[in-house]
């Protein structure tokens, strides 16, 4: 069996495996999409939501593209809505056109550090799906200065958010995702990895004019999920377009990829390992998937298909994104803390990015904002580790992080993807500190570092932020995490 038919094989079964158990959980939707997209790639059709993209603009109007903004403080917001009292940061809101003529623009949400910011690095927060907004996740979920209340309409401090260490960028994209839109109905339904690459590198040219005391900082691109495609997707074009003449040159210094789709096979493999090994399936079925299925080949037989619809039969419903969470309950009275993430944040965030006093403080055009939208996707190679192994020869400092409660592209599926590179350890496997706690494991490669974080499941600064913000303080430095609590 050719390589791309055991790949198409291998994804069609885990989306199966993801049709059966992520749809009970609302707050899971940027998993949904990837499933979506493997759905996709096997060939199947899938629900006709594509076309319906075309009409996200609202009633048939299509937006007109006004002149770009040249002033960044056209775009600083001046508070939002619900905020909490002491906002000590500047935030900026709005539009970045990529493609004049398609009329496709994206939409950014970009918090300074409160502390020196002058002297902080620019890191640029991707989340994946595809289809699946950076802004009601990554900013308002994730690592943003700010969570969403159970109220839908007031915010509360995140104390442990990635603008206390860097000055952070959240883009939606590709357009059609989140308030990101194109004039082109096209853009929406010919979106893939190729094309998002160039329109978030034609976005970062384009927004650095805007803010030019920002072209000389450091840069840092991060992400989770999909993003894995993303990642080093536009780490690769940055420093392509870097080597061409008369290019404007962006500081490039490194990639980190959270609980990333980086490999299809590898991800097969390792998912079903995790099944077994966290007691969600049977001794018999692993034997059976054991026995049946090679992933290094892509040998799958139709016992192997057999022994995994069996093991997608075990699990029951759950969060796959984080096996030991519950399941969002709206009528559960327990407020949530930072420490314990409320499984129905995805619809508090939902409400509020629809208000408009939201919408008109943030400078997006008045629209239905979803945390997923579906875009139709046309190119996705099976595996990212040549565009990774090239990063790793360029010198970019890349870091390969999981939590290690996901069980949709768990920690088995990162170590079997960088174990695939075949590179030298020169850090042995250890564990890191937050505080006075194990924030999780390390092993250090040649030119990679693959880290865990203990606790958290596939949206890590959701589950763990305190860990997150350690770990990405130490990216940041280019140091790894302390070995000891002293």
């Amino acid at each position: 069996m050719s390589r791309m038919l055991s790949m198409k094989v291998v994804v069609w079964f885990m989306f199966l495996s993801w049709w059966q158990f992520a749809m009970p959980c609302e707050g899971n939707q940027q998993g949904e999409y990837l499933y979506k997209l493997i759905r996709s790639k096997r060939g199947e059709k899938v629900r006709s939501e594509e076309a319906s993209m075309a009409t996200k603009i609202g009633d048939g109007e299509i937006w007109k593209v006004e002149e770009e903004r040249v002033l960044m403080e056209d775009d600083k917001v001046k508070g939002l809505p619900g905020e909490p009292e002491g906002v000590d940061f500047d935030q900026y809101g709005g539009y970045v056109t990529v493609d004049a003529k398609a009329g496709r623009r994206l939409f950014y949400y970009f918090v300074e550090s409160p502390h020196n910011a002058s002297n902080k690095p620019l890191v640029l927060w991707l989340n994946g799906g595809p289809g699946c907004s950076s802004l009601g996740y990554g900013a308002m979920q994730e690592l943003g200065p700010f969570r969403v209340n159970s109220d839908g309409r007031t915010l509360r401090k995140n104390e442990y958010a990635w603008n206390n260490v860097a000055n952070v960028i959240f883009l939606e994209s590709p357009a059609g995702v989140g308030f990101s839109y194109s004039n082109t109905s096209s853009d929406y339904s010919d979106s893939g990895d190729k094309s998002t690459a160039m329109d978030s590198y034609t976005f970062l040219i384009n927004w650095l004019n805007r803010f030019p005391h920002y072209k000389s900082r450091d840069l840092f691109i991060t992400g989770e999920s999909y993003a894995g495609h993303y990642v080093p997707q536009l780490a690769h074009t940055i420093l392509t377009h870097n080597n061409l003449t008369n290019h404007t040159l962006l500081n490039l210094k490194g990639v980190a990829i959270g609980n990333g789709w980086i490999d299809d096979n590898m991800c097969g493999k390792g998912m079903y390992e995790y099944f077994w090994t966290h007691a969600m399936n049977s001794d018999e079925t692993h034997e059976g998937i054991e026995r049946h299925c090679d992933f290094e080949s892509g040998n799958l037989t139709s016992e192997c298909n057999k022994y995994q619809r069996r093991g997608d039969d075990e699990i029951g419903v759950i969060d796959i994104y984080d096996i030991y969470a519950p399941l969002c309950d709206p009528a559960a009275q327990t407020p949530p803390s930072d420490s314990n993430f409320d499984p129905c944040s995805d619809e508090y965030t939902k409400s509020y990015l629809n208000l408009a006093q939201v919408q008109e403080a943030l400078h997006a055009k008045v629209s239905e904002w979803s945390s997923c939208s579906p875009v139709g996707w046309t190119d996705s190679p099976a595996t990212i580790l040549p565009t990774i192994s090239g990063l790793i020869s360029s010198g970019i400092r890349t870091w390969i992080y999981s939590g290690d409660t996901d069980g949709r592209v768990p920690i088995t599926s990162s170590r079997y993807s960088v174990n695939a590179l075949k590179l030298p350890v020169e850090t042995t496997w250890r564990p890191w500190y937050s505080g006075n706690e194990v924030g999780g494991y390390l092993i250090g490669y040649k030119g990679l570092t693959l880290i865990t974080v203990r606790g958290a499941g596939h949206m890590v600064p959701s589950y763990q932020p305190k860990r997150a913000l350690t770990m990405i303080s130490f990216f940041l430095q280019g140091e790894l995490p302390p070995e000891s609590n002293s």
